[in-house]
C-alpha cells in the first residue's frame, strides 16, 4: 500500500487492525483468530465437497461438475495458502525473505481466485448453451473439451498475474507483510489491466448468460403451462403450472456466483480506490479481503444447501464414515473381549 501503513517501530508487531494488539501477547491476536479461523472452514468444507463428488456419481452426470470441482480445488489451496500469513502473523521464521514470500503469496492467491471467477464465467456459458442449443449440446461440450478448456483457465490465470512481481501489487490479501504494506504499491495502469484482461469480462459473460438463461425459462414455462392448460381443458382436467426443467439448476449456480460477486465486490471496490490514490485506509484492506476470502467457504454451503443430489452424496459419505467407525469400534470391542478371555483361560 502506502506510507500510511507503516509499522510501528516502537517493537510491537505489525498489526492492521490496533485493536488486536495486546501487551501481554507479542503477535496480532485478532487477525490470527480470523485467518485461522477462515483457513479451517475453507479447507474441510471443500475437502468435504471433493468427497462428496467422488462419491456420488450422480452429480458427475453435469459437466458443470468439472468446473465446480476445479473451483473446489482452487479454494482448498486458497485455504492451505492462508497458512503462510498466519505464521507470518506468529512470527515464525521463515527462509526466504519477506519480500519474496510477500509477492509469492498475493500472487498465488489471486491466480486461485481468478480460476474461480474464470470457473464461474465458464459454468454460465455451458448452461446458456445447455439451453440455447439442447440437441447439439453433447456434441458441443464433451469432456475432453472441458479439460483442455480447464487447462486454458489455469493457464491463462498464471499468465495474468505474472506481471505482478515487476508491475505492481495484484491485490492486498490483509497485507499482513509489513513489507507489502510499505514497499510494494499498487499501480493504476496494473489494475486498469487486471480489469479488462479478468474482471470486466468475467463480470459481462455471467451477466449476459444468465440473464437470457432466466428469459428463455421463463419463455419455456409460460409455452409449457399454455400448452397444458390447452390439453387439460380439452380433457376437463385442470392443469398446473410446471417449471422450466433447467431452471431450478440454474438457480443454485446463479446463487454460488451471485455470492461470489458479492462478497468480491468491496473488495474490488476498494482496489481501484488505492490504485487511484482516492481512499487508503489498514482495517478496511483487511476486511475487504479476508471478506472475499471467505466466498471459498460459502461455495461449499450454498451447494450443499441447494442441491438435492449433493445433499444425498453428503448422507452417503457420512453413512459410509459412520458404518466404518462402527465396524472399528465392533472390531476393537471383539478384540478386548477376547484378550480378556485369553487372559481369564490363562489364570484357571
Amino acid at each position: 500500500m502506502n506510507s500510511s501503513l507503516v509499522g510501528n517501530q516502537s517493537g510491537r508487531p505489525f498489526c492492521l487492525l490496533a485493536i488486536s494488539y495486546l501487551e501481554t501477547i507479542n503477535f496480532c491476536l485478532l487477525e490470527v483468530v480470523v485467518i485461522v479461523f477462515l483457513m479451517v472452514l475453507i479447507i474441510s468444507g471443500n475437502i468435504i465437497v471433493i468427497f462428496v463428488f467422488h462419491c456420488a456419481p450422480l452429480l458427475n452426470h453435469h459437466t458443470t461438475s468439472y468446473f465446480i470441482q476445479t473451483m473446489a480445488y482452487a479454494d482448498l489451496l486458497v485455504g492451505v495458502s492462508c497458512l503462510v500469513p498466519s505464521l507470518s502473523l506468529l512470527h515464525y521464521p521463515v527462509v526466504l525473505s519477506e519480500s519474496l514470500v510477500c509477492q509469492i503469496f498475493g500472487y498465488v492467491v489471486s491466480v486461485l481466485k481468478s480460476v474461480s471467477m474464470a470457473s464461474l464465467a465458464c459454468i454460465s456459458i455451458d448452461r446458456y448453451i445447455a439451453i440455447t442449443k439442447p440437441l447439439t449440446y453433447n456434441t458441443l461440450v464433451t469432456p475432453w473439451r472441458l479439460r483442455i478448456c480447464i487447462l486454458i483457465i489455469w493457464l491463462y490465470s498464471c499468465l495474468v498475474f505474472l506481471p505482478s512481481f515487476h508491475w505492481g501489487k495484484p491485490g492486498y490479501h490483509g497485507d499482513v507483510f509489513q513489507w507489502c504494506a510499505n514497499s510494494w504499491s499498487t499501480d493504476p495502469y496494473f489494475t486498469l489491466f487486471i480489469v479488462v484482461m479478468l474482471y470486466a469480462p468475467a463480470a459481462f459473460i455471467v451477466c449476459f448468460t444468465y440473464f437470457n438463461i432466466f428469459r428463455i425459462c421463463q419463455q419455456h414455462t409460460k409455452e409449457i403451462n399454455e400448452r397444458r392448460v390447452r390439453f387439460s381443458s380439452q380433457d376437463g382436467e385442470a392443469g398446473e403450472a410446471q417449471p422450466c426443467p433447467d431452471k431450478r439448476y440454474a438457480m443454485v449456480l446463479f446463487r454460488i456466483t451471485s455470492v461470489f460477486y458479492i462478497l468480491w465486490l468491496p473488495y474490488i471496490i476498494y482496489f481501484l480506490l488505492e490504485s487511484s490514490n482516492v481512499y487508503s485506509n489498514r482495517v478496511a484492506s483487511f476486511l475487504t479481503t479476508w471478506l472475499a476470502i471467505s466466498n471459498s467457504f460459502c461455495n461449499c454451503v450454498i451447494y450443499s444447501l441447494s442441491n438435492s443430489v449433493f445433499q444425498k452424496g453428503l448422507k452417503r459419505l457420512s453413512g459410509a464414515i459412520c458404518a466404518s467407525c462402527t465396524r472399528q469400534r465392533v472390531a476393537k470391542d471383539s478384540s478386548t473381549s477376547r484378550s480378556k478371555r485369553s487372559s481369564n483361560g490363562c489364570h484357571v
